[in-house]
């Protein structure tokens, strides 16, 4: 069961990469300093008093760039594998399994899975708001991304189980959604 909790977590908070790169590693520095979650081995720097400020730095820098139109989708060509590398090293870090082949092997195809999966469906959002809109509702957008970024971290570390489950939901709606051929809603 704790491998379960692990990878659900995992997974969460590699997701939650793919919406901001910057806020899951915050919020788990954060956690690991207040003693909400424990990291496996080699990742307890994230709790470091330079590591959260330089956190801390790059996600209002990160949050801030996204709410200036034609800066957000520039954002996102460099994103996409930025979002899937720390997708990657977030879920190694909070894999405790001893076998590093395992470790390596979940946190690639699950954490750089769901960053990548997550990535694209924000950044195609982006790209529709930015020609439906003129970018006049992409910072609403990026808005809204930074605080399900932060939720979903929060909720990952929190209930791990629950965060995976409502990502699940969140895909298979969004997948309908296309599958439908509907458009997102505009204002």
């Amino acid at each position: 069961m704790e491998t379960l909790v692990e990878i659900c977590l995992g997974v969460s908070l590699a997701a939650a990469c793919g919406l901001r790169v910057f806020v899951p590693p915050l919020v788990m520095g954060i956690m690991v300093r207040l003693g909400v979650l424990h990291l496996a081995g080699g990742a307890a720097w994230m709790a470091s008093t330079p590591a959260l400020v330089a956190l801390g730095v790059a996600t209002f820098l990160e949050v801030t760039a996204y709410h200036v139109p034609w800066l957000d989708n520039a954002l996102d060509l460099m994103a996409g594998p930025i979002a899937i590398l720390a997708g990657i090293a977030v879920s190694f870090a909070v894999l405790s399994n001893e076998d590093p082949l395992v470790r390596w092997s979940l946190a690639l195809v699950a954490g750089g899975g769901a960053a990548a999966g997550v990535q694209a469906a924000t950044t195609l959002a982006r790209h529709v708001s930015s020609l439906t809109t003129g970018g006049l509702l992409n910072p609403v957008l990026a808005a809204a991304e930074a605080f399900a970024a932060f939720v979903v971290s929060v909720t990952a570390i929190l209930i791990p189980i629950v965060a995976a489950l409502l990502g699940v939901v969140l895909v298979v709606y969004a997948l309908r959604r296309r599958a439908r051929g509907e458009q997102p809603a505009r204002a």
